[in-house]
Formats: C-alpha cells, sequence, structure tokens
C-alpha cells in the first residue's frame, strides 16, 4: 500500500512474504535492492520497536512489505506490548491471508485489514472479522480484477482503493464504473474512502476521494 507523501508512514518492522502474487511491489522492490535475502522468509527486525514511540504522525503502516498473515506470535506480542504504550497513534495491519491468523485480543489503536482483489475474494472479509477480533476493521480494494459487487460492510471503519502499478505484461486496470461501485456502498455506511493517486488516469483530479479516520486526523493538517 503507498499513501499520499507525508499522510500515512510506513514503518517495515517485518520484510517478507510467502504468497507470491505476481503483481507485488515489495517483493519487487526487494529483489532491486536486497533488503533480505530470501522475501519468501519473513525478517523481524526488532530494533525498529523504537520507531512505534514516534509521534510525529498519527498513524502508521506496518505490513509496508510483509503480510500479517507471515507474523510469528512473537513479533506481535513485541509490536503489540509497544502500541499499548502508545495509545494515542493508530497502527495499521493487512493481510490476503486471514484465514491464516486466530487473534482473540487486540490494541484498541490497531486496524486490522483485508485484501480484496475481486468478487470471487469477498468472503475475505468475514474471515477477517471472524478470525481477528478488533476495534477497527478496514477493505483494500488494490488491484481489482472485476467488479466486486455487493458488500457487506458491516463493522468496517475504511476503504482504500487503487488499481495495479508497475509495468507487469498483463496487468490488471481497475474501471471507473468498479471503483465508483465500491465508494457508492461506502457512503452509504458512512465510511471514509481513501482513492490512490494510482487512479489518476482512470478517474479525473476532480473525481478523486481521499479520506482518512477522524481517528487519523490531525496527519499534517490532514
Amino acid at each position: 500500500m503507498q499513501y499520499i507523501k507525508d499522510s500515512i508512514k510506513n514503518i517495515n518492522i517485518v520484510i517478507g512474504c510467502d504468497i507470491g502474487c505476481l503483481y507485488c511491489y515489495a517483493r519487487m522492490n526487494n529483489n532491486r535492492f536486497h533488503t533480505i535475502e530470501d522475501f519468501n522468509n519473513p525478517i523481524f527486525f526488532e530494533n525498529k520497536l523504537k520507531m512505534l514511540d514516534n509521534k510525529k504522525y498519527k498513524a502508521y503502516l506496518l505490513t509496508g512489505q510483509s503480510d500479517l498473515s507471515g507474523w510469528e506470535d512473537e513479533w506481535l506480542v513485541k509490536v503489540f506490548n509497544k502500541m499499548s504504550e502508545n495509545s494515542k497513534t493508530q497502527y495499521i495491519f493487512l493481510t490476503k491471508r486471514p484465514d491464516k491468523i486466530k487473534l482473540d485480543v487486540t490494541p484498541d489503536n490497531g486496524w486490522f485489514g483485508v485484501t480484496v482483489t475481486s468478487s470471487k475474494e469477498k468472503f475475505k472479509i468475514d474471515d477477517l472479522r471472524n478470525n481477528i477480533k478488533a476495534k477497527h476493521y478496514h477493505i483494500t480494494f488494490e488491484p481489482m480484477f472485476d467488479d466486486i459487487g455487493k458488500l457487506d460492510l458491516t463493522n468496517i471503519s475504511w476503504i482504500v482503493i487503487g488499481t495495479e502499478t508497475g509495468n507487469r505484461k498483463n496487468k490488471s486496470v481497475s474501471k471507473k464504473e468498479w471503483v465508483y461501485n465500491i465508494y457508492n456502498q461506502a457512503k452509504e455506511k458512512n465510511i471514509p474512502v481513501f482513492m490512490k493517486e494510482d487512479l489518476l488516469g482512470i478517474l479525473k483530479e476532480d473525481e478523486m476521494i481521499q479520506e482518512f479516520p477522524k481517528e487519523f486526523r490531525g496527519i499534517n493538517n490532514v
């Protein structure tokens, strides 16, 4: 996930993921810069825990280079403890495999999300709500391979919409009507929607909606 510069800060406290999505920018970045030797084997950078104390931003994305389903329990305990020490800061997690996660207790300032890329993956939203007990849930629709259709947005606090980036052959390009199908359903529920800047070209600049949850407000005057 990539957000407006200087809005939500990435802290890549874990790097690596074994899912192997063809469109994964994180894997491509690691192949380019060789941050870790084997991207299929996630590594926890414990020295970055102190970065969670930073009060400069209201929100931090912790899974920009990993998937929450690949985190070990020991890593989660250490991160959750830090989150509890910084209760006014929000911490964002994302997974493509909520069925592989079981969390019965999470900090209230944790935002747990799922990536949904097609109408066939809508079941993952239920998996997220059933397997992770949290105060805040969010959904990222990126990339989209078809019209997602009707959604059950019960207890969803935020929605992010984007499209595939990069130059991969046969890459998926989101369609305007797909984007607005999701947006209109979210508006019915008063759920804030953030349309990522990579949608420019699909949408006109004045059609872009970039909303944050109220808990994120104050981020550099957002």
